[in-house]
């Protein structure tokens, strides 16, 4: 049987962290233009960082249950 590599958990880890800061920051700048261009300050920009927090805690959750499924496997 081939043990897994810790690599791979560090890259599963790694990359939900990076998911959760790009979705975060992606929805405020998305928010922060869209204000701009409607005029609407700062309330896109917080529905923006809101949707983006939950975007990217939703897609964290997803990749954690992917790798306990894995695990459990012994893939």
């Amino acid at each position: 049987m081939v043990e897994p590599s810790p690599w791979r958990g560090l890259g599963l880890v790694a990359s939900a962290g990076i998911t959760l800061v790009v979705a975060t920051a992606g929805g405020a700048v998305a928010g922060y233009f869209l204000d701009g261009w409607l005029q609407s300050s700062p309330w896109l920009t917080l529905i923006g960082l809101g949707l983006g927090v939950v975007v990217g805690f939703r897609e964290l959750v997803r990749t954690i249950k992917a790798a306990e499924r894995e695990e459990e496997n012994g893939s």
